[in-house]
């Protein structure tokens, strides 16, 4: 499935709105996920997610992979540590019915700010299916924090079953990555931890290995990013958080500036922004 290019969204207002956390995450949420769907799809296909399925994702975000999984009678669980507004979110979209600070609606579905192990109640069965959506290999030192949740996921999933990890493509194969070089660019000279760098070819298996897992097979999926307009594409690719080291060495205004220029090549002639892409992702198993 390749995904349809975003709907025109408008600008928010105020001095600082898009560093506003809330405004952020409604623009990853907005703009921004959909354009991993065909990485979800591929995946839950191989897989054959499907009732029976007990899925755990890891940083879930704002909770659109695990609706995905659930639509195909999967029973799902999200951890969200990072980022609350993206979680209270996914808890719209997937416990409408309950309290904002609820954790769960019914059996079927799971939300937790916290551990692993805060997702699995004392009735939970074992997971059959963890996932990691969210794409490693990008930022200096981004899989350090999840390197720990996979350690700690063997004791709540079954002996055997799949972990998805899912990173950038090569370079030369992401137009997406001569935009994000402007975020290395204006880091310096931050660079470091959180600064963008290209994304190398062992990355996901150097994280399964250090976490116990055993690496069994991997692909690669088509993810072109699609944008009404240079607007929506600068929304959207800061509400990755690939650019904040950036922002914090300049400031707002002059990133947007460059992130802008850098779309310029990449906008067609009805105003559209359209970059293909290759992301890939790792299947490793619980031992």
């Amino acid at each position: 499935m390749t995904p349809t290019l975003v709907r025109q969204h408008l600008s928010h207002t105020g001095a600082t709105p898009r560093m506003d956390p809330s405004a952020r995450a409604r623009d990853w949420s907005e703009i921004q996920e959909r354009m991993l769907v065909p990485l979800y799809e591929a995946v839950y296909e191989r897989l054959e997610v499907g009732p029976g399925t007990r899925l755990l994702g890891l940083g879930c975000g704002s909770g659109l992979a695990l609706l995905m999984a659930a639509s195909r009678g999967a029973a799902v669980a999200g951890v969200e540590s990072d980022c609350p507004e993206r979680l209270t979110l996914a808890r719209q979209r997937l416990l409408p019915e309950t309290e904002a600070w609820g954790t769960r609606a019914r059996g079927d579905v799971r939300l937790v700010d916290g551990s692993p192990r805060d997702a699995a109640g004392a009735e939970t069965l074992a997971y059959t299916l963890v996932t990691a959506f969210e794409p490693i290999g990008c930022l200096a030192g981004d899989s350090e924090g999840l390197g720990e949740a996979l350690a700690a996921i063997a004791p709540l999933a079954e002996r055997g079953a799949p972990v998805v990890l899912a990173g950038w493509g090569p370079p030369e194969r992401c137009a997406t990555s001569s935009v994000l070089r402007v975020a290395t660019k204006l880091a310096d000279p931050l660079r470091g931890t959180g600064s963008w760098r290209p994304a190398l070819r062992d990355d996901l298996e150097e994280v399964a290995q250090r976490a116990g897992l055993r690496p069994d097979g991997s692909g690669r999926v088509a993810c072109p990013f699609g944008y009404a307009d240079v607007d929506s594409a600068v929304r959207g690719l800061l509400s990755t958080g690939l650019f904040d080291a950036a922002i914090r060495a300049t400031d707002q205004v002059q990133v947007d500036k460059e992130l802008a220029e850098a779309l310029h090549p990449h906008q067609r002639q009805d105003g559209t922004v359209w970059m293909p892409n290759v992301f890939r992702y790792l299947i490793a198993r619980v031992p």
